[in-house]
């Protein structure tokens, strides 16, 4: 009998979801676990590849001996069972590889980085002989890909001849943080004779002396440096007196080290308290139920929140809570560590990988009990979880772009059946699907109507634009809006302003030809982007400088045209020179922490105005704002897509949420082209329930979710007509598992056919029951794998937030 482990590989080019077998070495026998990393070799010669060990077996020995794993990455499990059985899940349910999923629930250092050594074998090739085709300082990071013809030739011969080889090694990039700390050797009874043995001008070797005989614990080297004013060099000579004993320790990367505010729970009213108890009892019950809590904006339902979790720690439970945007998190994380202090830990992208490291560590080390971040949050190594809560549970954030193509909340639904503890559900504006569940008693529904402070909904008008302009308006500033922010500014007052389109302009166009300046990879128009004078690409990031003439006939009435958040803050400035004005957008928000250094500046009032795309829009509570703007209601609108009136509604509900929080009242102005479209009207009187009604008619009339499933399929090649091709065949393949009641539509180019100098062509599906479409689906994404190598990328893609 042997003992194997059944091992997923990572392979990227030939990815499969069955695990590969291999022996365990008796060595690594009693040490080897489910859920370590390992590396094995793969395929013929020395290849060497990381794997995750999912299975352990005992067995017979077989004819055909079994490859041996070559070593162990870790020296305990980095995925818990839990996990291991989620990733098999996800896999199936996403329609992708089950090593994807695994290494989409590490931090990225823990994704392995692959090396190739190049190794003489055969005495009769010297060092010198390689070293002519290749210098020795390439050998230990050796890449074919970099030689030239000539010397990729010559190392073939020599490989042929087996007189050299390619070592693969597989490196983990996971490293703790190591700091220097100090232990003094220095006491009351022998500092006086360090001291006399001194020079009296050896002013910071006495002052050290004094300090170590004062603090005979363990310090950082680091705070006795600065606090002395001393150099490493001090510390040094110190050690080698034998006053001190320096060592290395671990310190973990605290991405929020500044201790929050510490707050107390506050009294609920009645609703909370309702919406509270129903939670909280299926805690107490270990029910795996979800809660779907509605409330308008300002209502309190982060309190309901706190109050659950905390009851969930009373409980010896945990908890996870997963709000949509880095823009959201200071203020949440904030307000969750002010109530549960050191037992929080914080993940999203807006952190270093470091620190994502560090924080996964201590959740994994049951340091931290309660885990706040965005969407891959979810996948949160913490054990014994009571709750899981989702803020602003309709942002599509939530779902991921890029394989696997998962939901947070159908993952957050399966820890919640896996833990049997609740999941709620938070919004104002509840996502169609989840609010339609709610009326099907899939979810139970949990009502915050009224905002806590028992003031009224902010007044909202509607701004007619073509009015406006018909007056002589400026095109991005109605008359009243203009006025509004005056008498802001006046009243020491607040103002939130969101244009959801950043750049100076949408594009520029020749006057004479008609010519506009498109990206060379996508199809579609560059923004000119006036802070570096430079157009650019939002989806490729191709930039080129500002043309001065046209390019198609050299005329040089170039102009602009469009509006983008760095053109307005130009024009606020202008009409208000004296205002402090703070632009958020993807292009002032690139640095790390720049999101919170510019929400606690508003946050402390030292700008009167914060202009910004939809980052600024939900969440953000600040008691000082009583004037929200909305430049530009129709971005949304104009989208060839289903669900644009939701994320209309949605996105225009959320914003006018922002004023009028605290004890002032608040006034919203939506400037809009279409002031008589319902996803407008309805938002203005905050009227989620006569939206609900009216979407939904709408979506029953069109077969469209949450009516109908979707799924879309997307072909992508460098070569137009290969793209369609496959898309063809792959229609082909579907038609026989689908039934008469399956709509497809396609296939057809995506809206945006080219992107990255690859065209896009798509077939989407319709359905309600189609029993036989889960196992076709599945065999088009194995088969996938020799399309890979031709060039062709196919994505799969369950419940798409967009068919954009």
């Amino acid at each position: 009998m042997v003992q194997i482990a059944k091992v997923i590989v990572d392979v990227p080019t030939m990815q499969t979801n069955n695990p590969y077998s291999y022996l365990i070495p008796t060595q690594i026998e009693n040490d080897i676990q489910v859920g370590m990393r390992v590396v094995v070799p793969f395929g013929n010669g020395n290849r060497k590849i990381q794997g995750f060990v999912v299975a352990l077996e005992t067995k017979a020995e077989e004819k055909n001996p079994l490859k041996s794993i070559e070593s162990l990455m870790d020296l305990e499990p980095v995925l818990n069972p839990e996990l291991i059985k989620m990733s098999s899940w996800l896999a199936d349910s996403t329609f992708s590889f089950q090593i994807t999923c695994l290494l989409t629930m590490l931090p990225n250092v823990m994704r392995a980085k692959y090396t190739k050594q190049l190794k003489i074998i055969d005495s009769q090739v010297s060092i010198e002989d390689l070293a002519t085709i290749l210098p020795e300082s390439d050998w230990d990071d050796f890449q074919p890909d970099q030689l030239t013809s000539k010397q990729q030739s010559d190392l073939l011969k020599l490989r042929k001849k087996n007189q050299i080889e390619i070592i693969y090694k597989v490196k983990n990039q996971a490293h703790s943080k190591q700091v220097f700390q100090i232990k003094s050797q220095i006491n009351s009874e022998n500092e006086s004779k360090i001291l006399n043995s001194l020079r009296k001008n050896a002013t910071k070797i006495r002052d050290l002396v004094h300090y170590l005989a004062a603090h005979p614990n363990e310090i950082k080297k680091t705070e006795v440096e600065k606090k002395l004013k001393i150099t490493a060099a001090t510390i040094k000579s110190a050690e080698e007196r034998g006053w001190l004993i320096r060592k290395k320790v671990e310190q973990y990367r605290d991405p929020y080290a500044t201790n929050a505010k510490l707050t107390l729970p506050l009294k609920l009213n009645s609703e909370q308290q309702s919406a509270l108890d129903q939670v909280t009892d299926s805690i107490k019950k270990q029910q795996a139920r979800t809660f779907l809590l509605e409330g308008v904006t300002g209502s309190g339902k982060t309190e309901v929140y706190l109050q659950a979790i905390a009851y969930a720690l009373a409980q010896n439970k945990t908890a996870i809570m997963l709000v949509p945007e880095i823009a959201l998190t200071p203020q949440m994380v904030s307000r969750v560590k002010g109530r549960f202090g050191k037992q929080v830990a914080v993940l999203h992208s807006g952190l270093s990988d470091g620190e994502k490291y560090d924080e996964w560590r201590r959740i994994k080390r049951h340091e931290a009990q309660v885990v706040v971040g965005a969407r891959s949050a979810i996948f949160a190594p913490i054990e014994n979880v009571g709750v899981i809560i989702i803020d602003e549970e309709h942002e599509t954030s939530y779902k991921q772009d890029d394989t696997p193509r998962y939901h947070a909340r159908n993952v957050a639904q399966w820890r919640s059946d896996y833990h049997n503890c609740p999941l709620v559900l938070g919004s104002a504006t509840p996502s169609l699907e989840s609010r339609a569940r709610s009326e099907r008693h899939v979810y139970q529904l949990l009502r915050l109507p009224d905002r806590i402070n028992g003031h009224p909904l902010p007044e909202v008008k509607i701004i007619d634009m073509r009015e406006e302009l018909q007056s002589g308006s400026n095109q991005n500033f109605s008359d009243p809006l203009l006025a509004a922010i005056k008498d802001r500014l006046n009243l020491k007052q607040q103002s939130i302003l969101m244009l959801n389109r950043r750049g100076y302009s949408s594009f520029i166009m020749c006057r004479d030809c008609g010519f506009v300046l498109k990206c060379p990879n996508c199809d579609i128009s560059l923004t000119l982007h006036m802070d570096s004078r430079r157009m650019k690409c939002h989806y490729c990031g191709h930039e080129e400088p500002i043309p001065k003439q046209c390019p198609n006939c050299h005329s040089e009435k170039i102009r602009y045209y469009g509006t983008g958040t760095e053109k307005v803050e130009k024009e606020l400035q202008a009409q208000f020179p004296e205002a402090r004005i703070l632009r958020m957008d993807v292009d002032t928000t690139r640095r790390k922490g720049s999101h919170e250094r510019i929400l606690q500046k508003f946050g402390r009032q030292q700008a009167d105005i914060l202009l910004g795309t939809q980052m600024i829009a939900k969440g953000l509570d600040f008691p000082n704002v009583t004037l929200v703007g909305v430049l530009n209601a129709d971005t949304a609108l104009e989208l060839p897509d289903f669900r644009s009136s939701e994320r209309t509604f949605q996105l225009l509900t959320q914003v006018s949420g922002r004023a009028g929080r605290a004890d002032k009242l608040g006034e919203v102005f939506i400037q809009t082209f279409n002031p008589d479209h319902y996803a407008i009207q309805l938002a203005k009187t905050q009227n989620y329930e006569n939206f609900f009604r009216k979407e939904m008619y709408i979506r029953h009339q069109e077969k469209y979710p949450p009516y109908y499933f979707t799924l879309q399929i997307t072909a992508a090649h460098k070569e137009e007509k290969v793209a369609a091709q496959k898309m063809y065949t792959v229609l082909d393949e579907l038609k026989p598992a689908l039934s008469s009641n399956a709509i497809v539509l396609g296939p057809t180019p995506k809206p945006i056919a080219r992107v990255k100098n690859k065209y896009y062509y798509q077939i989407v599906i319709k359905y309600k029951k189609e029993p036989r479409l889960h196992e076709a689906v599945t065999k088009i994404l194995q088969e996938s794998q020799a399309d890979y190598r031709l060039g062709i990328q196919l994505s799969i893609d369950p419940e798409p937030q967009s068919f954009m």
